[in-house]
């Protein structure tokens, strides 16, 4: 028999393409998801029409709030690992909605920690976020850095995400694997992240709002470079550090099973580049309106995936160039746009 995999978050934009991974390796999915209207449902919608024509996909509506809906699901089925993606997204929504963040990000974490040791899973892995090295200037950045400094409420959950699975690892003995990913881009992307914003303006001839006037760098970060990470560290049970020293604490281990990944492409682009990619691919030049870096935005990120490629032996290596040329053939195809 195939192993379960319980993917929470599946009809969002990485959900989907870890789901159509794990497929494609011969695994069983239960897919999970509230589908939500934060953005474009239509959107959601054909993701799963996608994943339904597999018979080893089964999905499932329902909000991770409701605890009942998970202890049955884990109660029918034999899980054998969960991958929780799921999370209210968008650092600038966190800053005007907090409390839809607080009930998906916390409650909703907090419930598959509990399904995950009821049932005894062998390994939840979650998705972070680079957010969480919020005001740390050192780069690139490492899981070994303090993350103490977060610069937007989102940030802050992300980080107690970790911290709530550190919990868990020491008190049940339940692996737990954080991936902090970095600026995800890619084919079915969510209409609110720059690139499917940008590349719709342009087509729009709408002016783009560009922060930090245009200066900032980001590890941006192809999606199937993404899926691949997690889907190499998810059979890769964590384990306790025995090198773990509490005098000089490593944040990436413990002396519990809890582990801590970036995954990034560890390669900085800067966002006036970023912006010349999709002008070019659409042969349209940008109306771009340049302002101030906007409350809650990190500079620059790059990421150091040191432990992801000793650990798993991979590291990310799209490159930006085929990464936006992929994702707007795809939005011409999606949007019919000729």
């Amino acid at each position: 028999m195939s192993k379960i995999v319980f993917v929470t978050g599946s009809a969002g934009f990485i959900g989907f393409h870890f789901s159509k991974k794990l497929l494609s390796l011969n695994y069983q999915v239960v897919g999970f998801d509230n589908v939500n209207d934060y953005y474009d449902v239509s959107i959601k919608e054909a993701r799963l029409a996608e994943l339904n024509q597999s018979p080893h996909f089964r999905f499932i509506k329902g909000d991770l709030k409701d605890l009942p809906l998970l202890q049955k699901i884990f109660s029918e089925k034999k899980i054998d690992y969960v991958v929780n993606l799921a999370a209210q997204a968008g650092v600038r929504y966190s800053i005007t909605h907090p409390q839809a963040y607080l009930d998906s990000n916390i409650q909703g974490f907090l419930n598959i920690l509990e399904v995950c040791r009821h049932h005894q899973v062998a390994h939840l892995v979650y998705a972070s976020s680079s957010s969480v090295y919020g005001a740390n200037k050192s780069m690139p950045f490492s899981v070994r850095q303090n993350v103490d400094h977060p610069l937007s409420l989102y940030a802050a959950f992300k980080k107690a995400n970790e911290l709530m699975a550190h919990s868990y690892s020491v008190l049940y003995k339940l692996p737990t694997t954080g991936l902090r990913f970095f600026n995800v881009y890619g084919p079915f992307g969510r209409p609110d992240m720059a690139l499917f914003h940008f590349t719709k303006s342009i087509l729009e001839g709408l002016p783009i709002d560009v922060y930090n006037f245009g200066k900032m760098k980001r590890d941006f970060t192809y999606v199937d470079d993404i899926v691949e990470g997690i889907a190499r560290v998810m059979p890769v049970l964590a384990a306790p550090d025995p090198a773990w020293n509490g005098n000089s604490p490593n944040p990436a281990t413990s002396f519990a099973p809890y582990k801590l990944y970036n995954i990034g492409n560890h390669s900085p682009v800067e966002l006036l580049y970023f912006i010349e990619l999709i002008e070019n691919k659409l042969n349209r030049k940008a109306i771009l309106n340049l302002m101030p870096l906007q409350e809650g935005d990190v500079p620059n990120s790059f990421a150091d995936v040191a432990e992801l490629t000793d650990a798993v032996n991979f590291a990310p290596s799209t490159p930006i160039e085929k990464g936006v040329s992929n994702f707007v053939d795809w939005y011409l195809d999606f949007y019919h746009v000729k």
